[in-house]
Order: structure tokens, then C-alpha cells, then sequence
């Protein structure tokens, strides 16, 4: 009769070891993608005021907002429409996606930095991929911040610039707001709501009057959610 072979405790041990190593390396793999897309969603934000700073340094003026814009960047560079050029402030919606004649300033913004070599990017604003966009292909923007709560894209949101950016995953918002202000996603100079709303005062998650008691809804990992920061 013969006698069947079989593993031993330690040939076990050692298949055991190296199946737990394979899932560390895959889990510390993921953990390390994780962590760079969030750096990536920060420096969306860090870079924006730079562009900003850079401009004014060069021409005195902002980017979008521009009075003289055909004379520092050429007549190639379309002024801002639907406002008042050289007032100080970036007008149009963040997620405006008029690409006109009459194109707003928060749009024009991106040509006026690309033209004057501060950031990368199409100059032309019929191109598809004019827009910028996030690690995670959402619309980036920016608009100038309001005290009146009916014009503010998020409630209690409020500053100079508002820069948003959308279709970020809930499990990353978490990590980027504690990578960028308090940790908490409905409070501080960055707040989140969900989905990609086109409204202005948007009250899903937080009550108009900022109060941190009214802002308890806890984010969903696996939902998508628009960012913004005010600078």
C-alpha cells in the first residue's frame, strides 16, 4: 500500500510566510498610490496661488481679471467678459464652461497663466482638454470668494479666491483636508460637498450659518466630492 505524500508544517509555514509578504507588498503598494494621488490633490491647490502671485509680480494685474491683457501677453489673449476688467476680482462661476467670445474671467484665467509661462496647458479655449483637470480627471477652477452667503458656492466658505476641485473620492477628501487644514471636511478654509453641484449655495452638508454642530453628515469613502479651499 502505498503511503500518500503531503506538506509538512514547515513547507506550510513557508508557503503562509510568503503569501502574507505578497499582501503586505500589494496593500503597501496601493497605501503608497493612495498617498501620491493626495499629494497630487494638494499641490492642485498650492499651485493655483502661485500662479496668481506670479502674475500679479509680472504685470500688476490678475490673471482673467486683466485690463491690459493684449498688451502683456499679446493680442492672442482674450479679456474677460461679464464684468468689470481690473477691479480685483476673478468673475464667473469656477465651473463655468463657456469657452465664448464672451468667455468669464475664472475661465480665461487659464490662458492668461498659460500665456504668461506660469502654468502648462492649451491656450486655446476651444481645445478639449483646455480645462485643468485632477488625478482623477475632475474639473479644477477658481473663483473670487464672496461674504454673502447666497454667493457662495459652499456655505460658510468664504476668502480672496475660492479654488475648487471635483470628482475626488471620499476617502481621499478625508486625508486631504487633514493634509491641508483641520481634518474635518465641513469646517476651516476647505470644505467638501457632495457630487459636483452648479449651484451656488449649496447646503447639503452644512448650514449657512458655518455652525461646526450643523456639519455632522460624515463623508461616504466611495462617494465622489468637490473640493474647495478658500486662500
Amino acid at each position: 500500500m502505498k503511503r500518500q505524500a503531503g506538506f509538512t508544517l514547515v513547507e506550510i509555514a513557508i508557503v503562509l510566510v510568503i503569501i502574507g509578504l505578497l499582501l503586505g507588498g500589494v496593500l503597501k503598494g496601493q497605501e503608497l498610490i493612495n498617498s501620491a494621488k493626495v499629494k497630487n490633490f494638494a499641490q492642485d491647490f498650492r499651485n493655483i496661488p502661485l500662479f496668481i502671485y506670479g502674475y500679479q509680480d509680472k504685470f500688476r494685474a490678475l490673471p482673467g481679471d486683466d485690463a491690459n491683457v493684449a498688451a502683456h501677453l499679446g493680442t492672442g489673449a482674450q479679456p474677460g467678459a461679464g464684468g468689470t476688467l481690473g477691479n480685483g476680482v476673478i468673475e464667473g462661476d469656477w465651473f463655468s464652461s463657456d469657452v465664448s467670445a464672451t468667455a468669464p474671467e475664472s475661465v480665461v484665467f487659464w490662458q492668461h497663466v498659460r500665456l504668461a509661462n506660469l502654468a502648462s496647458g492649451p491656450t486655446n479655449l476651444a481645445d478639449p482638454s483646455y480645462f485643468p483637470t485632477n488625478a482623477d480627471g475632475g474639473r479644477i477652477g477658481i473663483e473670487s470668494g464672496s461674504a454673502t452667503p447666497a454667493q457662495q458656492y459652499i456655505s460658510g466658505l468664504t476668502g480672496t479666491f475660492i479654488v475648487c476641485s471635483r470628482g475626488i473620492l471620499g476617502k481621499f477628501v478625508l486625508q486631504l483636508d487633514t493634509t491641508m487644514d483641520d481634518g474635518n471636511p465641513f469646517t476651516g478654509s476647505m470644505r467638501a460637498v457632495p457630487g459636483a453641484p452648479t449651484t451656488r449655495q449649496n447646503t447639503a452638508h452644512c448650514a449657512v450659518a458655518g455652525s461646526p454642530a450643523a456639519c455632522t453628515t460624515a463623508v461616504d469613502p466611495a462617494a465622489t466630492y468637490t473640493v474647495c479651499m478658500s486662500l
